[in-house]
């Protein structure tokens, strides 16, 4: 084993302890539901964007893409601060939906759609 290699062993040793040290705690928050939630989606072939405001059960489309609000969500203390919305996309000139799941506002690449043409990420929920 060389000495560069020895080193980093060690360096990774010694994150693993340290994170061992100190395990990750979960936060809860009470969360409250939208009516609604205001999404914004790029064409990457025209280089454009728009908004689309759907309530919660609502199909909003983007040419051959048609998108499904069902539910949206957001932290009850701080409404301004994430949203988290349960959406279904679906890919027209497929069979099975292109995404399904939830998206979350403030990390849109953790869950994100994987198509040619658009991107979709949330921004907000929306209220009565």
């Amino acid at each position: 084993m060389t000495l560069r290699r020895g080193r980093a062993l060690a360096l990774v040793a010694a994150v693993a302890a340290a994170g061992a040290a100190q395990p990750a705690q979960a936060v809860e928050q009470s969360v409250a539901r939208g009516d609604g939630a205001v999404l914004r989606a790029l064409d990457k072939v025209e280089g454009r964007s728009r908004d689309l405001e759907l309530a919660a059960g609502e199909t909003g489309s983007l040419g051959n893409v048609e998108v499904t609000l069902r539910e949206c969500r957001y932290p009850a203390a701080d409404p301004a601060s994430n949203a988290y919305a349960y959406l279904e996309i679906r890919d027209l000139r497929e069979d099975a939906p292109r995404f399904t799941g939830w998206m979350i506002a403030d990390s849109p690449a953790l869950n994100a759609l994987d198509h040619a043409r658009y991107d979709v990420w949330v921004l907000r929920c929306t209220t009565s």
